[in-house]
């Protein structure tokens, strides 16, 4: 399997979705697909301390079967749920213990939203703790992942010399999120980037409209959505690894399989035609048109522009609940929140918007529904959370 950067396989395994049995994680299962993934030369496993019960299972069967050293493990740091040094160490020191180990490879602020909150970090002293642990050994790479908007995360990439970033990147949301713009950046600073949700968590590979379905059956070479969305994303060289919640035997082995095929610079115009067939295919249930050129920022109110009418048109191309999951990552968990309500009907994005969006009522429409209850309930916890 090809290794990009690092000498990390460009197949991870994300270690959030491990296989389950009896409500727990089916550990024989799960060795079984761990094994089968080394095997095959994924080395890039991937958690987080808050996946339920993944960091534990993954160091028990790293362990058993003396596996530690074949693999780069990957871990994050919950730093909204830590207000000290001290917090921070109580909870490194956990996930130590959990994955029984005594260094951790590659060591991940979890869902950093905005510079804000990094320099907010930085006062509190994680910097100088993250340096003494890179200094003792105990962390041999730190870097972030992100959910948010392409300015915010170039802000981040400029704020600290770091040695990855990990972003949400797929051919949906080429110009949203960190977007292809902030995935170049990154390479071009000669930071390795690791994707996460390359198929917007199964959304790209099930529940496709039936007209976005039909393009792929009819594009050549025949191959699945999901294959199709991972040689998109292998075709470009700033990829360092896919990350990929594979939870079963003949998922692994498929994407395996793909991985061991692809190269870069290998998807044809013809193949862009396709995927911009199937984008607009998805795009004909979203409710505004706006395309993410970001010429309506900067907002003097603070509004995301582009990041919420993403979010509110995720709801109806995905779901409501995902669509309000992503609002309140990409507006409402940041230190200086950037979500609809926040407009003062100033009219300055309209001057400036392309596709002739009346940006205002839209940001009335998005605000109406969806700053709920939920929505103002986070906020309020938030805003005590990043409260200086």
């Amino acid at each position: 399997m090809e290794h990009r950067k690092e000498g990390w396989s460009i197949l991870g395994f994300g270690c959030m979705r491990f296989p389950m049995k009896n409500g727990s994680i089916d550990l024989r299962e799960t060795q079984r697909e761990i094994a089968c993934a080394i095997k095959y030369g994924v080395n890039y496993f991937d958690t987080a301390y808050v996946y339920k019960g993944s960091e534990k299972a993954l160091g028990i069967i790293l362990a058993k079967n003396n596996w530690r050293n074949k693999v780069i493990l990957a871990t994050k740091l919950p730093h909204y749920l830590i207000k000290s040094t001290d917090g921070a160490e109580k909870m490194f020191r956990e996930q130590l213990s959990r994955l029984q180990t005594d260094y951790i490879d590659n060591y991940l602020m979890h869902m950093l939203p905005d510079v804000h909150v990094w320099n907010k970090l930085v006062r509190m002293g994680i910097l100088d703790w993250l340096e003494e642990k890179k200094a003792a050994g105990q962390i041999r790479k730190i870097g972030f992942s992100y959910h948010g908007g392409t300015g915010q995360f170039i802000e981040l990439l400029d704020a600290y010399h770091w040695d990855f970033c990990q972003v949400q990147y797929n051919y949906m949301d080429e110009h949203s999120q960190a977007g292809r713009v902030g995935v170049e950046y990154a390479a071009k600073k000669g930071i390795p980037v690791i994707i996460m949700e390359p198929l917007r968590g199964g959304r790209l590979t099930k529940d496709l409209p039936p007209k976005a379905e039909e393009i792929f059956k009819e594009a050549r070479p025949q191959r699945s959505p999901a294959e199709w969305g991972l040689r998109w994303l292998w075709d470009q060289p700033e990829v360092s690894v896919v990350l990929s919640g594979m939870n079963s035997i003949k998922m692994l082995k498929e994407n395996i399989r793909i991985a061991n095929t692809v190269k870069t610079g290998e998807i044809t115009k013809k193949d862009k035609e396709m995927f911009q067939k199937v984008k607009n295919a998805i795009n004909e249930k979203i409710k505004i048109p706006c395309t993410g050129c970001s010429y309506c920022q900067p907002c003097p109110a603070g509004v995301d522009i582009p990041g919420v009418f993403r979010c509110y048109n995720v709801r109806y191309t995905d779901n409501f609940f995902v669509g309000m999951r992503e609002y309140m990552m990409c507006t409402t968990l940041r230190a200086k929140r950037t979500n609809a309500s926040l407009c003062v009907k100033c009219g300055k994005c309209e001057k400036r918007c392309p596709q002739k969006i009346a940006i205002r009522k839209e940001l009335e429409n998005v605000s109406r529904h969806m700053e709920n209850p939920i929505y103002k309930t986070v906020a309020f916890i938030t805003k005590r959370m990043f409260r200086n």
